[in-house]
């Protein structure tokens, strides 16, 4: 069963950037439609962006134009990189597959943006 580790989050200002990875520490997933999500505190958690196994990227309207998702399926490895950050982007991010009822959930990592 793929095992999802995310890094990559932190403390940051508005206006600020920050990259995030998803390893998959086991499994393959070269081959699935991915995708990042984020949980914001007291609100569900939703998805952000997502890529498919080819590399065409889709991303919601909030997000769009700042943050951009990419992969790199030798690593095994998703990509969020995060622009333009605002209060609001402020949650725990997540990566998993398009299916997510499918895949365990990794821990996620905390995005902070606040001055």
């Amino acid at each position: 069963q793929v095992q999802l580790v995310e890094s990559g989050g932190g403390l940051v200002q508005p206006g600020g950037s920050l990259r995030l990875s998803c390893v998959a520490s086991r499994g393959d997933i070269s081959r699935r439609d991915m995708a990042w999500y984020r949980q914001a505190p007291g609100k569900q958690r939703e998805p952000v962006a997502d890529i498919s196994s080819a590399g065409t990227t889709g991303y919601v309207w909030s997000v769009k134009g700042r943050f951009t998702i990419s992969r790199d399926n030798a690593k095994n490895t998703v990509y969020l990189e995060l622009n333009n950050l605002k209060p609001e982007d402020t949650a725990v991010y997540y990566c998993n597959t398009v299916r997510p009822w499918t895949t365990p959930w990794g821990q996620g990592t905390q995005v902070t943006v606040s001055s």
